[in-house]
């Protein structure tokens, strides 16, 4: 059966490849679900079986976006502890997360994927570790969100089995038992892991955090990992007090501890990295650790500034992530983008830390590395799956900067005309076609109200 065919034409396009390879104007042919070419001027003349013509004059085409660290049900609780640092921001929520159940990871997972794929993200994950007993089946729910959204998904399921009574954070009914969260983790990989070229779904394993997790669940989850064939995914660095906790309690700091318990590795990246020295970066770097860099969520929560100009000169893998809506209320990964150039120009580099293009890597290519998806995804390139956005840069907003890529990075939030995952349409004319907007903001306020009557209730 012949191929249908899409056509995007006369548009900028920064296809994001080894060489930076940029077009003024060009197409992109997307055959089915896969891109058949890319290249400068008109498109080839005599292609069969064109469904969809695309004039993208006034636009830049660029790959769609990857977000590499998220927590979907923090959806629903958006706006509270708006002035604590890690910590007390995470006692002061957990009460309130550890009552959550399927009803209500479904509609924040639905307001989370609905919001950054109207913003050019094509791949999402989320990183879930919160399984109050009796709360349903909290990772079909959060996975068939993703489908019903049309994005690719990774899902790194969670855990904790360290509650108040053995010096974690949580509340203790809000954690599992070391062998309920391994039997759980890898039901989940045997029923939802997909392997192939084009998986939409794809799992992970990710205990929550040294301050949230035993050891022991940190060295089993690895080798469950590694034994299932998936990637293993963690926090790690974050703040001053988690390297102060983990010296404390294992007597030596976060790296050190992550490779003690086999989590360092080609198949691990780990979520913020803020606070890392020379050695580790270098462990990251020999490795091949990624790192999910959450510029907006540091700065909210005052973590710190992360290295990520020296880990990129190392040669870390670096991606960026929202993190979760609780500490990074506008959930978008486009604006991080932005603020991944601008709060990098505040550290020691100053305005050498990163280029516009560079941050655009971060959340194309970069993140598709993180994820282990490079060779997919991440890049336009005849042979990778057409998951591609088409910004808007002909308004007021971008009038007078010349430089599309500037434009879309350093200028105001662009919209998003056309956004393709696998060649099937999400979002048309900055509006999902997947799902209903409003309908969705509905339901996460609803079931924002009755998670906070259950909290207050007690």
């Amino acid at each position: 059966m012949a191929a249908s065919r899409i056509v995007i034409e006369n548009c900028a396009i920064a296809t994001v490849d080894a060489n930076d390879t940029e077009y003024a104007s060009g197409y992109v042919v997307v055959a089915d679900n896969l891109i058949e070419s890319v290249g400068a001027g008109s498109a080839p003349a005599g292609l069969e079986n064109v469904v969809r013509r695309v004039d993208g004059t006034g636009h830049l085409l660029t790959p769609g976006l990857v977000n590499t660290h998220h927590h979907f049900y923090q959806w629903i609780t958006r706006g509270l502890a708006t002035d604590h640092n890690l910590f007390n921001w995470l006692v002061a929520l957990y009460p309130t997360w550890a009552r959550i159940d399927e009803s209500m990871a479904r509609a924040a997972a639905q307001g989370s994927l609905a919001m950054m794929a109207r913003g050019g993200v094509t791949t999402a994950m989320d990183h879930h570790y919160v399984y109050p007993r009796g709360s349903g089946d909290l990772s079909g729910a959060i996975i068939g969100a993703a489908s019903e959204t049309g994005v690719r998904f990774t899902l790194a399921r969670g855990s904790m089995d360290r509650g108040e009574s053995d010096g974690g954070l949580p509340p203790d009914f809000a954690v599992e038992s070391l062998d309920d969260a391994l039997a759980a983790t890898e039901a989940t990989v045997d029923r939802y892991h997909d392997d192939s070229f084009d998986a939409m779904t794809q799992i992970a394993v990710a205990p929550c955090s040294p301050f949230s997790v035993s050891t022991e669940l940190m060295r089993q989850g690895a080798e469950l990992a590694r034994r299932k064939g998936v990637r293993l995914h963690t926090h790690g660095s974050e703040t001053v007090e988690e390297e102060q906790f983990c010296k404390g309690l294992f007597g030596m700091g976060p790296t050190d501890y992550f490779e003690s318990t086999g989590w360092l590795g080609s198949d691990v990246w780990m979520a913020h990295c803020v606070h890392m020295n020379d050695s580790d970066i270098a462990a990251f770097a020999r490795t091949g650790t990624g790192v999910a860099h959450c510029p907006s969520s540091n700065a909210r929560l005052g973590a710190g500034i992360a290295r990520v100009t020296d880990m990129l000169k190392a040669g870390v893998p670096v991606g960026l992530g929202v993190d979760g809506t609780a500490s990074n209320e506008s959930g978008e990964l486009h604006t991080e983008l932005r603020n991944a150039l601008l709060v990098n120009r505040l550290g020691v580099h100053r305005e050498a830390a990163l280029t516009a293009r560079q941050a655009l890597r971060l959340g194309t290519h970069g993140g598709a590395q993180v994820l282990g998806r490079a060779g997919q995804i991440g890049s336009i390139e005849a042979g990778k799956l057409a998951d591609l956005v088409l910004w808007k840069l002909d308004t007021l907003a971008h009038s007078s900067i010349a430089d599309p890529v500037v434009a879309l990075i350093l200028g105001a939030a662009a919209p998003v005309t056309l956004s393709l995952v696998g060649g099937r349409t999400v979002v048309e004319d900055n509006h999902l076609t997947t799902v209903d907007e409003d309908a969705v903001a509905r339901s996460t306020r609803t079931e924002a109200r009755r998670l906070a009557r259950i909290t207050a209730a007690g």
